[in-house]
Order: structure tokens, then C-alpha cells, then sequence
């Protein structure tokens, strides 16, 4: 679709600047509504002149009053302010999206908030909040920013949140905000149910851009406090791959040369799960893609989403000929892509002429994986991306970046525009939260930034995986490297695990069971259809956090759904009214009450007026694929 952005500035607005402790505490200097009335951001000051906002969905407390602001070489510039000109604006707009569905839409009341030498740029959206700071200064003159924002949660709220000793790779505790302790260090998206049955929010970034990624620490007293990657404990894998020059290095204040404009701070909120899931936030603030790079967007034609065989997880010959195999087996699935790891990098010129005529022939894609510490240079990334152009690679898996400092999201950033000059398409593993940049780089089509199957020592995963749809997923699509027959699903069911092919979201959908374990599975002719790109999502009713995670999923006439049970068996009754009218072909992949590595597979029809009733066992899953009869 066209993007239209309608853009109103003016003075609409004009604070006086704070004169003295007679304002009185948290006196509003600004409101903002969102345009469908739901969400509401305003700005105040206490009885010292420092900023504070707070956040409301309806009339529901979603961030009491907390405070805002920027540290500039050590100075916090919101302390003591004085509230300038307000300039409103309104964001309308829509573009095309690979993820939860087809459109992305933006709809929202801006304001820019002149204060003392800065600028607060602040959004209500249909979907949240987001703020950001902008603070003028010379390009030959470097600062160093730091955080002065805090979250604060009514009483009564539960949180979900994991820590850094896997980067972002951990699995999410469920806790009452209260009971957090203080210094507690937590990762990006931070997901809360507030209290009662008022709605639901999570606290991530976007626009992620010559910056420190966003931490959160707690304050023990339902309060997070924004930090920066420089702050944040040293995770396991930085530690085991980098030297203690790297570590010293990164763990030191970034500086910024000229102005400095920071990432938008994001606050998603919505009154259900399915408003979560839907929210555009994170994306639609990033900037629109490079049109030289990206004529068409997301939908330029190099940019193709598709499905993936792999080998690492579930067995198989890691040599020339096991990976050829794989390339065939591939093309039986009727998948767009193989995935191959650094072996490739062992193999001869004229073998790896041969591995992509192969291919090719096959018209199955080929995916390279490259360690980040081989491109730590635009010579090196040039070289490399230039290689798999020469060769008719079409994707890069880029891994082992592990940090969050300002250090290595220039790096990314770097890869994203060799790779785009190259029309490479990118996978990034050992990888931060995303942060926006499949908007800005349509071509990333997917990063880990996930506790997936990679993890063998995981004991359990069922409530972990009902977790995700509605936490790490929230910020963007993730390779959590779905559907595994074998030992490593744990005590999931084979209908589970290939309802996570459903429910995850991952534009580049990379399977990881062996293929050979899919062609086997009695759900093959589902599998085989499973695509990786949605037109439209809703969650069922039944969905709740860490217990079941319910997914009706549209891609043109056909609607899959998919259902993630938790550690309790459970029935559960879904309502077929998103159907169409009419009788829909459906083929039913249930869990069998025996045998968890078994399924029961059923066809029949259906209409939208006949719901259907699932028995889950525990750890279980059940998938549909609806049809709609050829030729209606």
C-alpha cells in the first residue's frame, strides 16, 4: 500500500517554564490521546522542576508518575527544566509488513516538547506510547549520554522478565512486579498483566541507531530503570568469545559525536492479548527503508520469505554430500531454503560450484552462515557479501554478536547495508532484542535473540514456549528454530512442536527437526503447507500467558491454527467465527492421549458455525489447517 504520514506543526500548546516549588507536584504540562481514544501520555514536573510522565489505557494506571529524562556527560538534563513551545503533530500512515500480518499501521498523536537546550519528542498511538530525546551539539564535539528514565508499575501488577547470563537468550520468570528485587537486571521486552483484568504492556526500544541498546534494572519497588549495554552484567557467550579487552572495552560509556538523538522508548499497550500480539509500536517507529535499496519495501522482489531446512539440531551428515542431501530433501518439503553452517567455509571452489548448481537446479536457496567477528570491517563485510553475491548465495546467517553496546549495533547496521548493496537477505544469531530494523532493512528477515531449541539442557519447555508469543515476540520475528520430533522437544508432544511453526513468527522459518522427521511425520501434507508469513493474526480467547497461547493465522483463503498448551492439560473450545461463509475443507493434526510422540490426524469439514472442542494433554498442541473448498 502507499505510505501517507500527515504532519501538523504549530504551536498548540505553550507551558510556561516552572517557576518555583509553588507549581506544586506532578502539575501536567502535557496531555497526549491517542486517535482511537485508548491511550493516554502526559508530561509533568514535580516540586524540584524535574520531568515525569505516566501512562494510562482507559482508565486504567498502566506507568504511574516516573521520571523522564537524558544524562549528558554526567548531567541530567530534566532536572530543573524549563517547558518550552509544543509542537503537535499526527502520524498516519500505512505500510506493507512481513510478520503477524500483511499491513502495518500507524496511527498517532505527536508532540515536540521544547525544553532547555533538548527536545522531548513523545507519541500516543493507538498501540502505545514512545518517547525519545533529541539534544543538539556540534559535529566536532563528542558526549556521552546516559539514561535518567524509570518504569513504574501499579501495585498489583504481574510481570514477565529473564536476565542477561544468556544475552538475550532466557527464559522468562513469571513474578508480581513487587516481589522483584532491587538491582535485579532484566531484558528487553518486559511483559505485564495489570492488575485485575484492566490490560496488559511491555517496555522495549526501536529506532536502535549509533546507540547503547536499552537494559532495564530493577528498583525493588515496582520500578525498572532504563540503563545502558555498557552497564549490563557480561553474558556467558560474550564472556567465552571475546577477550577481556573487548569486555573492558564495551563496558565503558559510549560517546556521540554531533547531536544525539536517542532510540525511541516504547511502552506497547493494549486491553488483550490480541492487541499485544497486533501492535505495530516497534516497527512503525523505525525509519522507512532506503528506496534506492528497497524500491518496493518489504515487498521489493529479492526480499522473499520462506521456509528452511537446517542441520545442527536434530542429526544428520555434516559433510559435502549429507549437506547435499539436505538440499534434496529440501525440495521435497517444497521449502524455499537450506540454511548451511561454517562448514561450507572447508570446502574447495570447485565444491562449493557444484553445491550451488545443485541448488539452483533444485531451486532451493542456499543460506551461508559467517562468524560476526570475521566482519568486524567493511573491507571484511564487503568481501564476504560480494563472495556470496559471485556465488548465488542468497542469505547470510551472521552470528556471535553477544553484546549490546554502541560498538557492536554499528556493526549490525554496517552488515545491513553491505548486505542490501548486495541483495543478501540476513539472519542474525548470537543476536540482541530487535529493535525496528526489519522496517528499516526489509532483508532481515528473522534474529535469534531467543531461548530456542539451539538449548539441549532445557528440562521443560511447554510453559516457556506459551510464554514467548506474548514477550520476546512482541519486539519482532525470532528463529527460534521450531519443530523437533526427537529428544530435544523435551516433554512437548509432536502436535505441540508443530504448533510452534504456527504460532512463532519468523519470516524466514527455519525448521529444526530433520527434514527427513518431517517427510516421516504422519502431518507431513500439513507441515509441507505451513507458511512463514501471515495476513492477518488473532489470539483466541483461552490464551494466557505461560498456560496456553491460542493462534488463528491467515495466509489468503487459508486459516491455520495453531494452539501451544502449557504444563496442564486443559479443553479447550474455539470459536470458528473468523471463517468465512461457507464449508471449509479441515485438516486436523490433535495430540494422542497416549503416546506424546504421536499425533492423531483427522480430515473433515467445517463452517464457522460448528466450534471446535480440543482435548490438550499436558505439554500439548494441536494444529488445523481450514481450506476453503477449490472453486468456491
Amino acid at each position: 500500500m502507499g505510505r501517507l504520514i500527515a504532519i501538523v506543526f504549530g504551536v498548540a500548546a505553550v507551558a510556561r517554564p516552572f517557576q518555583g516549588r509553588d507549581r506544586g507536584p506532578e502539575r501536567p504540562a502535557l496531555h497526549l490521546i491517542s486517535p482511537n481514544q485508548a491511550v493516554a501520555f502526559q508530561i509533568s514536573q514535580d516540586a524540584s522542576g524535574s520531568l515525569l510522565y505516566s501512562v494510562t489505557l482507559g482508565s486504567a494506571v498502566v506507568v504511574e508518575p516516573s521520571p523522564l529524562g537524558i544524562v549528558v556527560d554526567g548531567r541530567n538534563l530534566a532536572e530543573h527544566t524549563a517547558i518550552g513551545d509544543v509542537a503537535r503533530y499526527d502520524v498516519n500512515e500505512t505500510f506493507p509488513w512481513n510478520g503477524v500480518h500483511n499491513t502495518a499501521v500507524n496511527r498517532c498523536h505527536g508532540a515536540r516538547v521544547a525544553l532547555t537546550a533538548w527536545t522531548l519528542d513523545a507519541r500516543a498511538c493507538d498501540d502505545g506510547v514512545a518517547f525519545r530525546f533529541i539534544v543538539p551539539g556540534r559535529d566536532e564535539v563528542r558526549r556521552t549520554p546516559d539514561e535518567a528514565t524509570a518504569f513504574r508499575w501499579p501495585a498489583g501488577t504481574t510481570v514477565w522478565s529473564h536476565d542477561f547470563d544468556g544475552h538475550y537468550e532466557g527464559v522468562h520468570v513469571r513474578r508480581d512486579a513487587a516481589d522483584v528485587r532491587a538491582g535485579e537486571w532484566v531484558a528487553a521486552p518486559l511483559t505485564v498483566k495489570l492488575p485485575g483484568t484492566t490490560g496488559y504492556a511491555s517496555i522495549t526500544e526501536s529506532a536502535l541507531v549509533g546507540y547503547s541498546g536499552m537494559t532495564l534494572r530493577s528498583d525493588g519497588r515496582r520500578g525498572y530503570n532504563a540503563r545502558l549495554a555498557h552497564e549490563a552484567p557480561i553474558s556467558y557467550p560474550f564472556f567465552l568469545r571475546y577477550f577481556p579487552d573487548d569486555i573492558a572495552r564495551l563496558s565503558q560509556p559510549a560517546s556521540i559525536a554531533g547531536p544525539i538523538t536517542t532510540p525511541w522508548r516504547v511502552i506497547i499497550a493494549g486491553r488483550t492479548l490480541n492487541d499485544l500480539v497486533n501492535a505495530d509500536l516497534v516497527h512503525t517507529l523505525a525509519p522507512p527503508p532506503d528506496r534506492s535499496l528497497f524500491p518496493e519495501g518489504a515487498r521489493t522482489s529479492w526480499v522473499r520469505p520462506g521456509r528452511a531446512v537446517w542441520r545442527f539440531l536434530d542429526g544428520g551428515d555434516n559433510t559435502f554430500d549429507g549437506l547435499e542431501a539436505f538440499t534434496r530433501l529440501g525440495e521435497q518439503l517444497g521449502f524455499e531454503y537450506h540454511v548451511v553452517e561454517g562448514v561450507w567455509q572447508r570446502w574447495t571452489d570447485a565444491q562449493m560450484r557444484e553445491f550451488m548448481a545443485d541448488a539452483k537446479a533444485r531451486h532451493v536457496g542456499i543460506w551461508l552462515w559467517k562468524d560476526s567477528r570475521a566482519l568486524a570491517t567493511v573491507a571484511e563485510q564487503r568481501a564476504f557479501f560480494d563472495l556470496c553475491s559471485a556465488l548465488g548465495v542468497v542469505g547470510a546467517k551472521i552470528d556471535f554478536f553477544d553484546h549490546e553496546s554502541k560498538e557492536m549495533i554499528d556493526r549490525y547496521q554496517s552488515i545491513l547495508r553491505k548486505s542490501a548493496e548486495r541483495h543478501i537477505m540476513v539472519n542474525f544469531h548470537g543476536a540482541n532484542k530487535p529493535a525496528g530494523e526489519a522496517r528499516t532493512w526489509p532483508h532481515e528477515l528473522t534474529r535469534e535473540g531467543v531461548y530456542g531449541l539451539e538449548h539441549r539442557q532445557t528440562p521443560e519447555w511447554a510453559r516457556h514456549n506459551a510464554t514467548l508469543p506474548f514477550t520476546r515476540y512482541l519486539a519482532g520475528a525470532a528463529d527460534y528454530t521450531p519443530v523437533v520430533f526427537g529428544e530435544r522437544r523435551k516433554d512437548t508432544s509432536w502436535a505441540h512442536q508443530i504448533a510452534t511453526a504456527v504460532v512463532f513468527t519468523s519470516p524466514l522459518l527455519v525448521f529444526g527437526g530433520h527434514p527427513q522427521s518431517l517427510l516421516d511425520n504422519p502431518a507431513v501434507e500439513l507441515i509441507k503447507t505451513l507458511p512463514s508469513v501471515w495476513d492477518e493474526t488473532r489470539v483466541l480467547p483461552g490464551s494466557e500467558i505461560g498456560e496456553t497461547a491460542a493462534f488463528a493465522r491467515r495466509r489468503g483463503r487459508t486459516w491455520f491454527v495453531g494452539v501451544l498448551n502449557g504444563p496442564s492439560a486443559r479443553t479447550l473450545t474455539i470459536d470458528l467465527g473468523f471463517l468465512g461463509s461457507g464449508r471449509y475443507d479441515a485438516l486436523l493434526v490433535r495430540d494422542n492421549a497416549d503416546d506424546s510422540g504421536a499425533v492423531v490426524v483427522e480430515k473433515t469439514t467445517t463452517t464457522a458455525r460448528a466450534p471446535l472442542t480440543i482435548g490438550l494433554r499436558s505439554a500439548g498442541g494441536f494444529v488445523a489447517r481450514l481450506t476453503p473448498p477449490t472453486g468456491d
